[in-house]
C-alpha cells in the first residue's frame, strides 16, 4: 500500500495547502511518522500537552470521561485530520483521550517548535484560527442541539451530521457512513443512553430513515430523516 511521505501528507492538509516546499520543509523537519495498532491510545486525557497530530490513515476516536468514568465522545477523526485543536499556544494537559479504532498512520509534531514556525507564518496563524473557528461553530451547534431538541430529534441530528462527517453518497437520497459505530458509542455521541438510543434507531429503521447493511454499517436516507426532524 502506498504510503505518502510527510510533505506528501502536508500538502493535502488544509492549514498547509498552499505552502511551497521551502515553507513546508522547517514543519517536515520536525515531525515524525508513527504506526498505532487499533485500541492503543494516542494520549490519555490531562497527560501533559507536548504534540499535535496529523492523521495520514485510520481512525481516532476523542473522548473525555467525567469523574465516574462516563465516557463522552467529541468526535471521530479521520485521514487528513488534525489533533487536538487546543493544543496551540496553551499549557497544561491533553482534554480528552485520543484511541485509535483501526490501525492509524500518524504523524507527531511537537507543539513548542511548531508553534516557533506559526510565529514566523502570520497566514499559518490565520489558518489555524479559521480551522479553529469551524470547530467552535461545531460545538456550539451541538450544544444547541442539546438544549432545544428531545433525545429523539438529537438522534437524527446526530445520523444528518454524521452523513457529512463520515457518509459516503450512495444514491441521491442515500449516505452510507464509512466508520461502524455501536448504539453505546453513538449514545455517548450526545449524552443520552445505549437504551434510548437502540429504542430511536429502531423506530427509524421500522420508518425507512435508517437502514443497515450486512457489515452494520449503516444507511442513512438523508432527506427523509431530514424532513422528519427539521419541520
Amino acid at each position: 500500500m502506498f504510503v505518502p511521505t510527510i510533505e506528501e501528507h502536508f500538502k493535502d492538509v488544509p492549514l498547509f495547502k498552499n505552502l511551497t516546499h521551502d515553507e513546508l520543509a522547517p514543519i517536515v523537519r520536525i515531525s515524525n511518522a508513527r504506526f498505532y495498532k487499533e485500541r492503543m491510545y494516542v494520549f490519555m486525557q490531562d497527560d501533559p500537552l507536548d504534540r499535535v497530530f496529523f492523521i495520514q490513515s485510520g481512525k481516532i476516536k476523542i473522548y473525555k470521561t467525567d469523574v465516574n468514568g462516563k465516557e463522552q465522545i467529541v468526535s471521530i477523526l479521520t485521514a487528513g485530520e488534525m489533533f487536538p485543536h487546543a493544543g496551540f499556544f496553551r499549557k497544561g494537559g491533553y482534554p480528552a483521550h485520543a484511541e485509535v479504532i483501526e490501525d492509524t498512520q500518524l504523524i507527531v509534531t511537537p507543539i513548542d517548535q511548531f508553534e516557533e514556525i506559526l510565529l514566523q507564518y502570520p497566514e499559518l496563524c490565520i489558518k489555524l484560527f479559521k480551522v479553529l473557528g469551524e470547530k467552535i461553530v461545531d460545538l456550539q451547534n451541538r450544544l444547541e442541539e442539546q438544549i432545544l431538541h428531545n433525545a429523539y430529534e438529537q438522534i437524527g441530528l446526530l445520523f444528518l451530521r454524521l452523513s457529512h462527517i463520515h457518509g459516503e453518497k450512495e444514491s441521491e437520497d442515500k449516505y452510507r457512513l464509512t466508520t461502524s459505530f455501536t448504539h453505546k458509542e453513538l449514545a455517548n455521541m450526545i449524552g443520552t443512553s445505549r437504551e434510548t438510543m437502540s429504542r430511536t434507531i429502531t423506530y427509524f429503521k421500522k420508518k425507512g430513515y435508517v437502514e443497515q447493511n450486512a457489515c452494520g454499517y449503516y444507511l442513512i436516507n438523508y432527506k427523509t430523516l431530514q424532513k422528519h426532524i427539521i419541520r
